[in-house]
């Protein structure tokens, strides 16, 4: 399972002095990013075919507070992903200095074409290469109502 050290940094701290929510965001996407750099999926190739990761959600449950002075550990795991690619499911979990869970979050994302402007599906090798990450025991093919199942477009829109 791929897993990132960080190092609390008092920036990562809130005014109760335990990491702030949108730290273990930064976490997580740099996470994220970095398996995509270290496996040949960096930001130069993933411009060069117009391709872009946007969250979709991100459910976070916390377990117990992280504080500087130690590291926190964050995993990355596949927890879905839709046929052509297009939807993936991440599960994130983070664990402390003596390899407590902590908290875990699953994030739902897509892709997008950033020229159009639109969702769009993954190239074939882009696509096998996600296919083959570490997988949840939970792992699913995401379908179109797995990706609408927390929400509604409000009407207004």
């Amino acid at each position: 399972m791929y897993t990132k050290e960080f190092e609390i940094r008092w920036s990562d701290v809130d005014a109760n002095r335990h990491v702030r929510n949108s730290a273990y965001i930064d976490f997580m996407s740099h996470t994220r990013m970095s398996f995509f750099m270290e496996n040949g999926f960096g930001q130069r190739r993933l411009a060069s075919m117009n391709l872009g990761p946007v969250a979709l959600y991100e459910h976070m449950y916390y377990f117990k507070e992280i504080f500087p002075g130690n590291p926190v550990k964050v995993s990355l795991q596949l927890k879905g992903i839709s046929e052509n690619g297009k939807f993936f499911e991440f599960l994130h979990n983070f664990y402390d200095s003596e390899g407590k869970n902590v908290a875990r979050c699953e994030m739902l994302g897509a892709w997008i074409d950033l020229q159009t402007r639109k969702l769009t599906n993954l190239p074939a090798d882009l696509f096998a290469y996600l296919e083959g990450m570490d997988k949840t025991v939970d792992f699913k093919i995401l379908t179109k109502e797995d990706t609408r199942k927390f929400g509604q477009i409000p009407k207004n829109l």
